[in-house]
Order: C-alpha cells, then structure tokens, then sequence
C-alpha cells in the first residue's frame, strides 16, 4: 500500500561539468514517477537541442536580476558570466502536495540550500576517474581545448566540497548511478520522520 507523503522530499543532486547528470537524471525520472525535476533559471544561451522550460528557463539578465531583488529565488549562483538559479515558489508548492522535488545545481549553490533547508538531501555524483571526465567533456564536442580545461580545473575545486553532502554516486554506468539514487530515496522515505502519519494510527 503506497501511502501519499504527507511532505515532498528535496533532493540536491550536484557534481561537475561532463559526469553525465543529465543522462542520470532522465533515467532516474522515467523510473520514479513521483519526482519533479525543478527547472532551474539561466541567462545564458540556449545550446543546441535545448528547448526553453525543458533544460532551463532562459531569461535575460535583468529578468533575474529583478527576481533577485524580489526574492524569487531558494538559491542563485553566477558561473562562467552567466547567472543560475531556483525558483523558491516553485519548489514550495510542489513538496507541499507531498511531491519529491529534484535539483540539479552546482555547489555554490548547494550550500544555499543547505542553509535554508538542512532537511534537504545531498547527492554528489563523480566519474568513475578524472581521466573518464576530461574523455567525456572532450567527446561532448561543445566546447574548445580553453572551456574544458576550466571545466577541468573547477571540477577539482568542486571535489573539495565532497564532504559537505550526505552520499556520494559514482556513475560509472548510468543504470548503477540511477540504482545507487533510487536506494538513496529509499531509505530517506523509510525515516521515521518521514512516516509520521502512518505511526499516527499506532499512537
């Protein structure tokens, strides 16, 4: 018997440029249903194949800025001149309807988070080794020699945050990594905290 939760999950999945959390977290998505992935907000360009709403929601500069200022945002970052952030009411909403809430954002902004929501989980997915990073950045075709050596040397600093979040995902193959998360979300339904309601009836 699958009971509603009475309060979503949120869930900061974090790791560096090119360790495949996109990939991972289609997988995971198409697997668990009662999952929302939050969209972050960017200003920085589309690349191809992405589609606004989907990836991200693209905006201009002075958009964000004037959700900064309204306090629109759980967390915002800016990396590589380009802002990133996380709409707060979106998020709200969803975890108020007892929804797992997903998100996907760098470790400047994971330690926001972790700030205005210590209930959060935190996931930091790695390469199986930095040499399997520097070959997947350099198969993604997207960037030149210059971006993925700063790719490559901001995943170093990157690492350093490790141990600030609570699990660590290798993903080696994408089923594993997806396996590795799924057991991860598991055990954080099975906290007594988590099933509050359900003991009510044993009170």
């Amino acid at each position: 018997m699958q009971l509603k939760k009475e309060k979503g999950q949120l869930i900061v999945l974090s790791g560096p440029s090119g360790v495949g959390k996109s990939t991972v977290i289609a997988e995971l998505l198409s697997q668990r249903k009662n999952v929302y992935f939050s969209v972050s907000y960017t200003t920085r360009s589309p690349r191809v194949g992405e589609q606004d709403g989907v990836n991200y929601n693209f905006v201009t500069r002075a958009e964000f800025e004037r959700m900064i200022a309204a306090n629109e945002l759980l967390e915002y970052a800016e990396y590589v001149d380009n802002y990133y952030g996380t709409s707060l009411k979106a998020i709200q909403q969803r975890l108020d309807e007892g929804t797992d809430v997903l998100l996907d954002i760098e470790v400047q902004g994971a330690a926001k988070v972790r700030q205005r929501c210590p209930g959060a989980l935190f996931i930091f997915i790695i390469p199986p080794s930095f040499e399997e990073l520097s070959r997947r950045l350099h198969r993604r075709n997207t960037d030149s020699e210059d971006v993925i050596a700063g790719r490559l040397e901001k995943a170093k600093v990157e690492f350093r945050e490790i141990p600030n979040y609570d699990y660590l995902v290798i993903n080696d193959k994408v089923s594993g990594a997806v396996a590795e998360i799924e057991a991860i979300l598991t055990a954080a339904e099975c906290r007594v905290d988590s099933r509050r309601s359900i003991l009510r009836q044993f009170a």
